[in-house]
């Protein structure tokens, strides 16, 4: 193993993507404050306004495969520029709409040329500006997502409060082009992707799974897991102020959330690098779905507050830890559409859980049903990821049979989730750009002897 350093300019990267998903899921928490205001408005139900949060993570999911696909083949350097200037329009529309039908179209313009563009093809991209500590990196990058959603939506319950939801809608508009726009233009694509695209052969991993079946394994996963985590983010507000909290504790406790959230994130991210992605997943996964049906039950403020805490901790572990399994079962060449592939299903599960959550309420009258509902979805996607992890054994007792000293390195690896390094990083500086992408010659002593 060489000394190698990260580039300077791979910190740059976190911060960017950091700024620009921080004001990205802060839109999309802020959907949760929105709710009342417009179903008084308009007079819609809880349901048909919060199928918004449905519209905009559907349309992330299916656009972002589309833009996982053109950021392996190009690169991401013009993402950011185009989703602030889609992000800043939209919500400038937002504040002009009259209508449900308008209300769900400018929320999918934000998700699918705005949130799509964002999340999966940048985070893609800043996973592998990181040889040591890819997880720390991505947990840091991924915890701006959290730290918008809970300032972004307590600033705008403040607005809406004095001035009104348009208002809202616009001040966030305004925030977004000043903020995002010179941030985006820092964007630079990894080294390390710029000479994967150049290869013709396909670079190959460590990891004992096809990129394909693994993928497949984690999408299966993440589906249920998004769906379980998504109800308290769109409906823990709503849900606050119909048991007579204020919109300013109700905001607060989603803050509250949100930053701890920031602090799961990064951990999260850590922890895939200590134990590994794998099981830092499943133990953020266990500690979210224990958390969630608990919200309908509990009264005091104090309690509130540290449940909020806790899910907020757990829920976003899990979102950096699935970020972390992505980087480490694929190459360089792939990341884009395995984190696109990822986000799609995620993104369907955080608007099935978004509307389900609704039309649970609006059939019972209450929030008991949709956050047990949310429960049982955490379970599913512990059972996915148990079975994950049992198919990973299988296969490495399967292919190394015979051979009891590379065995017991890959049990070694499956343990700790493969901590892949990419091969065009595994050389240091002294080699050109060709000789990168050759396989470590530390690896092959390995598999050698």
């Amino acid at each position: 193993m060489s000394d190698y350093k990260d580039p300077p300019y791979a910190w740059v990267m976190v911060f960017s993507v950091f700024i620009l998903s921080a004001l990205s899921f802060g839109t999309l928490a802020s959907i949760s404050v929105f709710l009342k205001p417009l179903t008084l408005e308009f007079g819609w139900s809880r349901g048909q306004t919060s199928l918004a949060y449905t519209v905009i993570s559907f349309s992330s999911a299916a656009f972002g495969i589309f833009w996982g696909y053109i950021a392996d083949r190009y690169g991401t350097r013009w993402f950011g520029v185009v989703a602030a200037f889609v992000m800043s329009l939209s919500l400038f529309f937002l504040s002009k709409q009259n209508g449900i039908y308008a209300f769900y179209g400018f929320y999918f313009l934000f998700g699918a040329f705005g949130n799509a563009m964002v999340t999966s093809p940048l985070f893609a991209n800043v996973g592998f500006w990181f040889r040591n500590n890819p997880g720390l990196a991505l947990g840091i990058t991924a915890s701006g997502g959290a730290i918008g959603q809970g300032l972004i939506p307590y600033i705008t319950g403040i607005i809406i409060s004095n001035e009104g939801w348009r208002e809202a809608y616009l001040s966030m508009s305004i925030l977004y082009l000043i903020v995002a726009l010179p941030v985006a233009l820092l964007i630079k694509e990894s080294p390390t992707r710029e000479a994967a695209r150049e290869m013709e052969a396909q670079e190959n991993t460590d990891f004992p799974l096809s990129e394909r079946e693994a993928i497949t394994w984690i999408c299966g996963a993440v589906v249920f897991c998004c769906i379980c985590m998504s109800v308290p983010i769109v409906h823990l507000v709503p849900m606050l102020t119909d048991e007579e909290f204020s919109l300013e504790f109700a905001t607060s406790v989603l803050m509250v959330l949100m930053f701890c959230g920031a602090f799961g994130r990064v951990l999260g991210g850590k922890l895939g690098d200590v134990i590994g992605s794998l099981p830092a997943y499943m133990v953020m996964s266990l500690g979210q779905t224990i958390s969630v049906i608990w919200f309908p039950h509990i009264s005091s403020v104090f309690g509130i507050y540290l449940l909020a805490a806790f899910f907020g901790f757990t829920y976003s572990g899990v979102m950096s830890s699935i970020l972390v399994c992505t980087r480490m079962m694929v190459t360089p060449k792939f990341a884009g559409r395995a984190n696109s592939l990822g986000s799609f299903f995620g993104w369907t599960g955080m608007g099935l859980g978004g509307f389900f959550g609704g039309y649970f309420f609006d059939l019972y009258g209450n929030y008991d049903f949709s956050f047990a509902f949310a429960g049982i979805m955490g379970v599913l996607n512990l059972a996915i990821l148990i079975r994950f992890l049992l198919r990973i054994n299988n296969k490495q007792k399967g292919s190394d049979n015979g051979d009891n000293r590379k065995n017991e390195r890959n049990i070694q690896m499956t343990t700790k989730m493969i901590t892949y390094i990419p091969k065009s990083m595994e050389n240091n500086s002294r080699h050109d750009s060709k000789n990168d992408l050759q396989p470590s010659t530390n690896i092959s002593a390995d598999i050698e002897n």
